[in-house]
């Protein structure tokens, strides 16, 4: 079943990109440059705010300018911004 359950994850985010408001934080892992603990990071910051430019990443708790161009030059073209879902 987990193999079944990484597998569809695999090829969602083969034909997607990762979107920052509404992905999980095991489809943020998947991101070059982070890994589950910057995933809960992005998850924390987008509870209270949402993400309306990539350039936000900056502003996560642990992800500085420098972390934060790294991480949007490593996953060109894989990272999306979707529909906020913050009240």
């Amino acid at each position: 079943m987990k193999f079944l359950t990484y597998l569809l994850l695999l090829s969602t985010l083969l034909f997607s990109a990762v979107d920052l408001n509404n992905a999980s934080a095991q489809e943020l892992a998947t991101l070059k440059k982070v890994g589950l603990k910057k995933a809960a990071k992005i998850i924390e910051y987008r509870e209270k705010h949402c993400f309306e430019s990539l350039k936000e990443l900056k502003k996560v708790k642990g992800i500085n300018k420098k972390k934060a161009k790294k991480i949007l030059k490593k996953n060109k073209g894989n990272i999306a911004l979707g529909e906020c879902k913050v009240k």
